[in-house]
């Protein structure tokens, strides 16, 4: 199996277009890298590739990575795109891919029905990308030798959806972990989660890599930063030091934290938060990584 990182950053990306935090002018500056939107492509051949979500920064992630280049004038390794919710740094980008190009894109029915709801997704043609519900727990195949199964994580509606109260602790179609299997290899992708239930890291017991919502390194970042008022867990992802808490003794191959936020210390390769977190054995995913679990 091979997994190459396109964008290891939150929505927004790394720098954002609005903010002059630290992290935003370091990123200007060049002085730490930048970071484009999260997505990830996966492969068991090399050959034959599916993107998991899709970045709205996919057109220059595409350009970055040879490995999914055109080979003719209409011939791409792309064979689907696969969606873990709905929220808008991992759908917008299926706008980018309307260009009669065809491909399997794969979701449970309620991001689908969120997808159907917005009219400009009519964009894409339904003879050419075929919209492919998949069951909680039931596997597919993405690209020929690669299979997933999706299973739901705790987490809530994409901000568009929500209401006046809002659950971040829903379990069921709208926040998706992806198990992906291919030549006796397992790695887990989990870009969004609220929590850790004893059932959750069962499941990632023994895996041979899992890639994991970095978004904040601490619940109250974004507070403490002057940058919002919203907490991680309100924005349905568990903060990065507790995930390194509770994962601690559980048999795993590679750990890697992927769809950081702007204002998490993990984005800078010298802060201190990342030799907490390297010295835990974790990684922390910048655009271009390759992973072979």
């Amino acid at each position: 199996m091979q997994i190459i990182i396109l964008g290891a950053a939150a929505g927004g990306g790394l720098p954002q277009w609005n903010c002059g935090c630290g992290n935003c002018a370091a990123a200007r500056a060049g002085r730490i890298p930048s970071l484009t939107q999260s997505s990830v492509a996966v492969s068991a051949d090399g050959k034959a590739w599916a993107v998991l979500n899709a970045s709205p920064d996919i057109r220059v992630q595409l350009a970055a990575t040879p490995a999914l280049h055109p080979t003719g004038p209409r011939d791409v390794p792309l064979r689907s795109v696969l969606l873990t919710n709905g929220d808008i740094d991992h759908v917008a980008g299926l706008l980018t891919l309307r260009e009669a190009q065809g491909y399997d894109l794969y979701a449970t029915p309620a991001i689908h029905a969120a997808l159907a709801a917005n009219p400009m997704m009519a964009a894409l043609r339904p003879d050419l990308v075929i919209r492919r519900d998949i069951a909680l727990d039931a596997s597919v195949e993405l690209a020929p030798g690669l299979q997933a199964t999706l299973f739901a994580v705790p987490g809530k509606v994409p901000l568009y959806q929500e209401g006046e109260t809002v659950e971040t602790g829903l379990i069921g179609e709208t926040t998706v972990g992806v198990e992906l299997r291919a030549n006796g290899r397992r790695a887990l992708y989990i870009p969004g989660c609220a929590a850790m239930p004893d059932w959750l890291r069962d499941r990632i017991e023994g895996a041979d890599a899992l890639l994991f919502d970095g978004t904040l390194w601490q619940d109250d970042e974004m507070i403490r930063a002057g940058l919002g008022q919203k907490t991680g867990l309100r924005m349905g992802h568990m903060a990065a030091r507790d995930t390194i808490a509770v994962l601690e003794g559980v048999r795993l191959g590679q750990r890697i934290f992927v769809h950081m936020n702007n204002s998490n210390p993990l984005t800078d390769p010298a802060s201190p938060e990342t030799a907490q977190a390297s010295a835990q054995g974790w990684l922390i995913a910048r655009d271009g990584m390759e992973i072979t679990p």
